[in-house]
């Protein structure tokens, strides 16, 4: 289908698709905004702003919002992530306007009231509070943190709970004001709608919109890792969870691609998009390898698709009666045998036809069409998209051994545990597992 690609005078990069499949369009803004443009002093900034973007306009009052998208029958919500963040609205397609007219206004009206700003302070802080006591956020930051020592990728997007207790109302606005300009934004929309229709309201909308420079990005590589790094949280529960964290190209990288066929092939396809469900992971190797074997409860990979090189996670719930070194030990076994071979061209092809239907399902709805439309402009454009199932096709045996010897190193990665009790060290859990 034909893309419609064109930037307003202001700077607004304009992204329309047309899909007359259903009476429905999906409307997205996109702001090169995420955690990575944090600085010490304001880490999860970019998240509170986007609730903040919910507390109103003067023409869209705080409370509005909600009853008015819910009226019209559709669905709202917003993102923050590492490297940018985004709003979208779901509607019947001739209720759009209201989506249109509300993402307009909030791009540089949005009040930021003293009270509101107060009041989400306590919901922000809560939500964090409430994320630690998940032991796997509480490992996975303490992973990420330790994997970036140099990237702004070292803090998780919520911030630092020292900075959500005392970064100010001005703050956030500035932050606001910084980022959330025409030049620095995506507009994506798929649906039931005609091109020239939509481009002139869209001018209508925008137009008047001064222009502003982009904000500066800060660019700070992560040195290559001198080593493993080991990193042990303690907390309360009763279940050992162990989380390998190796440095991963981005998703620009040639190497992204081969590395998705790796991903698949040893712990299942991660999913990409932002809605619809996984496949089973069962024919995985280190599913196999781990949870058949009883050495391991669960078992998963994750890898993201980001401007920067970033991390592939596996993550494990050791078994009752297994150890973490165990697990570790086998993990590292199914790793060293595909460096040591290819694999067979069969299971390659199956680990392809895996990311590839994952990957093509969950893009089918018009929301995700969307969707894709704007991520793909975050971190490359929309070409990556329209290739991603041809270049994943095209993925060799070779190539996912070379990728698998040139990442899935133990200097390459950081190694977590968390350990339930506070138990103390890994020696002291494997003890507890024995017994």
């Amino acid at each position: 289908m034909t893309i419609t690609r064109l930037t307003l005078p202001n700077g607004l990069l304009v992204l329309l698709k047309e899909i007359h499949t259903a009476p429905l369009i999906s409307h997205w803004v996109w702001y090169r905004v995420g955690s990575r443009d944090e600085v010490s002093g304001i880490t999860g900034a970019s998240h509170w702003v986007e609730h903040m973007q919910f507390k109103g306009t003067s023409l869209f009052p705080s409370g509005v919002l909600d009853r008015a998208i819910s009226r019209e029958g559709g669905v709202w919500n917003a993102f923050t992530y590492l490297d940018w963040t985004t709003y979208f609205e779901t509607l019947p397609a001739d209720r759009i306007d209201l989506a249109m007219r509300l993402e307009a206004d909030r791009m540089v009206n949005s009040l930021f009231d003293p009270r509101e700003f107060a009041a989400e302070r306590t919901v922000i802080i809560s939500e964090r509070q409430g994320n630690e006591n998940d032991p796997l956020f509480r490992l996975n930051e303490e992973v990420q943190a330790a994997a970036f020592r140099v990237h702004s990728y070292h803090h998780e997007v919520i911030g630092d709970l020292v900075d959500l207790e005392s970064m100010q109302r001005d703050d956030l606005y500035h932050h606001y004001r910084a980022h959330y300009t025409p030049s620095n934004a995506v507009l994506a929309m798929a649906g039931d709608f005609e091109t020239e229709r939509i481009l002139e309201r869209l001018r209508q909308l925008y137009d008047g919109m001064p222009a502003a420079e982009k904000p500066h990005r800060s660019s700070r590589p992560e040195p290559p890792q001198p080593g493993e790094r080991r990193v042990t949280v303690e907390g309360p529960g009763e279940t050992i969870y162990m989380e390998a964290a190796y440095h991963a190209p981005a998703a620009a990288h040639p190497d992204f691609f081969p590395f998705m066929v790796l991903d698949s092939l040893l712990t299942g396809p991660s999913n990409l998009n932002m809605f619809g469900g996984g496949i089973s992971n069962k024919t995985s190797r280190l599913y196999r390898a781990l949870v058949e074997s009883e050495l391991a409860i669960s078992l998963h990979g994750s890898i993201q698709a980001t401007i920067d090189p970033f991390i592939y996670s596996i993550m494990a719930i050791v078994h009752p009666r297994s150890r973490v070194e165990a697990v570790v030990g086998v993990m590292d076994e199914e790793i060293q045998r595909l460096q040591q071979a290819p694999p067979e061209a069969a299971q390659v092809e199956r680990a392809v036809k895996q990311a590839r239907a994952l990957f093509a399902y969950g893009s089918e709805s018009i929301t995700n069409q969307a969707f894709w439309l704007g991520l793909s402009e975050m971190f490359a454009d929309y070409d990556w998209f329209l290739e991603y199932l041809s270049r994943l096709a095209a993925v060799t045996p070779q190539e996912v051994q070379r990728v698998a010897q040139e990442y899935l190193r133990p200097q390459n990665r950081v190694l977590g545990v968390y350990l339930p009790g506070g138990r103390g060290a890994w020696a002291e859990a494997e003890e507890h597992s024995d017994a």
